[in-house]
C-alpha cells in the first residue's frame, strides 16, 4: 500500500470512484451523484482536464479523465 502523498491536501478534493476499491457501491449518497463526506478523494493536481487522484481509503493514484474544460485529446485539425 502506497502512502498517502504528501502533497495531498484535504481541501482539494474530488468525488469519484476509485478504480480500486470500489469502495461507494453501497453508499446512497453516492449513487444519487451527491457530494459524501465519506467517499471524496485527494486532488493531487490536473493537467487540462485530466485530474491526479488519491483514494484516502486505500492510497491508489489514478489519472481521470473528467471532460471538463481543455482535454488532452488529439490537437484539432484547421480546414
Amino acid at each position: 500500500m502506497l502512502p498517502i502523498d504528501p502533497h495531498a491536501d484535504h481541501g482539494r478534493r474530488a468525488w469519484v470512484a476509485c478504480p480500486a476499491c470500489q469502495d461507494i457501491r453501497d453508499c446512497v449518497d453516492c449513487a444519487e451523484r451527491r457530494n459524501c463526506n465519506d467517499h471524496w478523494r485527494y486532488l493531487l493536481s490536473n493537467t487540462g482536464s485530466v485530474l491526479h487522484l488519491q483514494c484516502p481509503g486505500c492510497t491508489h493514484v489514478w489519472d481521470h479523465e473528467s471532460g471538463f474544460g481543455a482535454t488532452r485529446g488529439a490537437p484539432a485539425r484547421g480546414r
